[in-house]
């Protein structure tokens, strides 16, 4: 029945030249095999997208290729037990958008096992405006209030302030109120991070300022951290006795120095923060509290811009840049 349907998507080819994206006009037939089909309404945007769209970025393993690591939609077709014509749902993570035919399109066909129904509370493009990055700083917080953070510890940095995943977190955060210092490059959007919640906001510079010697006079009760590299080192010996450092990203690159010593003498935990195949009824639970009590109201007011598939170029080269601030969707 939709075999014939075509549609249009955001196409990456490679040539001797490098990478290209472009709109074309596809069919069912071009896409993997999968036991449900979605028609997209939205998808967001990520720095792994941006990643996908140069040839040293390491996420595409094969060309042509639709890029997009999350969608929301409805359902057209299912032969998944959980899935019926008409339902909503979404997907991040698993392997779409990067082995497998992503969300820069009007239609996926992706395995049922991988998909989410939207909860109620939640539009698909709210769904999709929170995405892998809001998702993901939701399981930072799971992370850090499982390993025993309090509001009366004082205040959670969060880097990275102004991106995805920062800027969720800071959302977030403050709504289940806690004191929140956002830690960012980009000084013009102090006023934009106070607006979100941040009690106060402080330069990448001094957040990861530090004393020479094996730690630092205690600052933060926790830290969500998305950026990662070189910075990390430092920021771990501020951390208080006990606290604990959820880290999500390599923005700031994939390796960074440290010792022993915040580990030994103040207990640090260093908790790694995995998006992509975290367990489905994990998924699931956290997608229903940023529906409810967790839902991000400050960001989704005030840091969502829409494009349509002709602008990803320009959008994805600004996520690689550096000059994103809050987050981008994509209208399907």
């Amino acid at each position: 029945m939709y075999n014939d349907t075509q549609f249009q998507a955001y196409v990456l080819r490679q040539d001797e030249q490098g990478v290209r994206g472009s709109v074309e006009n596809v069919s069912l037939d071009q896409l993997p095999e999968g036991d449900v089909i979605v028609r997209v309404f939205y998808s967001g945007v990520n720095y792994k997208d941006g990643l996908a769209s140069i040839p040293d970025g390491k996420i595409v393993r094969r060309y042509p290729f639709i890029p997009g690591i999350d969608l929301a939609g409805t359902v057209v077709f299912s032969a998944h037990a959980d899935y019926k014509e008409g339902d909503s749902v979404l997907c991040t993570g698993y392997e779409l958008g990067v082995s497998h035919e992503g969300g820069f399109s009007q239609y996926a066909r992706v395995k049922g096992d991988w998909l989410v129904p939207l909860p109620q509370g939640l539009s698909s493009r709210d769904a999709m405006a929170i995405g892998t990055a809001g998702f993901t700083a939701a399981l930072s917080i799971e992370a850090l209030l499982r390993n025993g953070l309090r509001q009366e510890q004082g205040s959670v940095l969060v880097t990275g302030a102004t991106g995805g995943v920062g800027s969720f977190a800071v959302s977030i955060l403050s709504q289940l109120g806690y004191r929140v210092t956002a830690s960012t490059g980009k000084s013009s959007q102090t006023d934009w991070l106070l607006k979100l919640g941040a009690h106060e906001v402080i330069s990448r510079e001094e957040a990861a300022a530090a004393s020479k010697g094996a730690i630092s006079a205690e600052k933060w009760a926790a830290v969500v951290d998305p950026v990662g590299g070189n910075h990390l080192g430092a920021i771990l010996k501020s951390v208080q006795y006990g606290g604990s450092v959820a880290v999500s990203g390599m923005t700031g690159g994939g390796a960074f120095e440290t010792t022993v010593f915040p580990f030994i003498l103040r207990g640090i935990n260093l908790l790694g923060i995995d998006s992509v195949y975290c367990p489905m009824a994990y998924r699931r639970a956290l997608w229903t509290k940023l529906a409810n009590e967790w839902k991000p109201t400050t960001v989704l007011q005030e840091g969502i811009a829409e494009y349509g598939l002709t602008d990803l170029p320009e959008v994805l080269n600004t996520i690689l840049q550096g000059g994103a601030v809050g987050r981008s969707v994509i209208d399907l």
